[in-house]
């Protein structure tokens, strides 16, 4: 029987186990593939306190040897089933069945792909599913931005004052985002000599290039006509998904299937926590997860110092 268990190896699972380590609980963490989440296939990171730059590979090891050093102990499984509702909570994996009084979902968020031919082969090396991540990479090169959400306005508003040059490219013939956002960005592209260019009716077909991203082919779905675009970067901001899809009937979710929480990681069942991207919020960066999860640990602290 665990004091804690965490699923997700992510920054907020991290954050977490080393404050409930220190706190002297017995914690379990599971992890499905590799410690750090998408910290650790991120190239560069020049975003988070301390680190004027640092590799998101390496940055995640940091985050790991700090946990096991203070004596984690982590198995690396599926998830399956949630049986979480009762004092004693249970999370039946492809290894086992294990037993918690606490759970702590840092479960993550995936960036819905375009699913086309060399995406995975250029993420890092062109594309990007984060434009405040990543804009500093393409100062006056060449980007273009897919998406009709409010996601993709913010990224090319980011990236406004970055790049040379900024394809918008939407699928329908009208964005889905607030109107706040696409009046900034329509008044930009309709200035003289904009660098901005509103590509709407158009889908990505073909990416392209040899060691890093170089061109991109749209087509426009109307009239099937096609265009090589150069660019040098290429943003993707279609959505995201979390990883909640075992959990629905048993949480409480948004209507995009995040978890929702109060302010300090409490979800609609006592005892179950939730942390990082997979929470419902307004800002999923690596510094916003590590804060969940501290919060997190926190209110787990409390919760066992109650229920003894």
């Amino acid at each position: 029987m665990y004091d804690l268990i965490i699923i997700g190896a992510g920054p907020a699972g991290l954050t977490a186990a080393i404050y409930a380590l220190r706190a002297k609980k017995n914690i379990l963490m599971i992890e499905r593939m590799m410690p750090g989440g998408q910290v650790a296939v991120t190239k560069n990171i020049e975003n988070y306190p301390g680190f004027e730059r640092i590799n998101g590979a390496d940055l995640a090891v940091k985050l790991f040897e700090q946990a096991t050093k203070l004596g984690l102990q982590i198995i690396f499984a599926d998830a399956l089933e949630y049986d979480i509702i009762g004092k004693v909570k249970r999370i039946k994996t492809n290894n086992g069945t294990f037993e918690s009084k606490t759970i702590l979902l840092c479960l993550g968020a995936y960036s819905k792909q375009l699913e086309v031919e060399n995406e995975q082969k250029f993420v890092g090396k062109g594309i990007s599913y984060c434009a405040t991540c990543d804009g500093n990479f393409f100062k006056n090169k060449t980007v273009a931005v897919v998406g009709g959400g409010n996601t993709s306005m913010e990224d090319a508003l980011y990236l406004y004052d970055l790049a040379k040059k900024i394809y918008i490219i939407h699928k329908h013939s009208k964005f889905r985002c607030d109107e706040a956002s696409l009046n900034k960005v329509t008044t930009l592209a309709k200035k003289s000599n904009s660098k901005v260019e509103i590509i709407l009716n158009s889908v990505v077909k073909k990416l392209d290039g040899t060691d890093k991203l170089e061109s991109i082919l749209i087509e426009d779905i109307l009239t099937k006509n096609t265009r090589d675009l150069d660019v040098d970067g290429l943003f993707i901001a279609i959505g995201r998904k979390p990883d909640t899809e075992p959990l629905k009937g048993i949480l409480s979710l948004d209507e995009m299937g995040y978890i929702i929480t109060d302010e300090n990681m409490n979800t609609n069942i006592a005892g179950v926590y939730a942390a990082g991207d997979v929470r419902h919020k307004t800002l999923r960066q690596i510094i916003t997860a590590c804060a969940d999860g501290a919060i997190a640990s926190v209110s787990v602290n409390n919760y066992l110092l109650n229920v003894q």
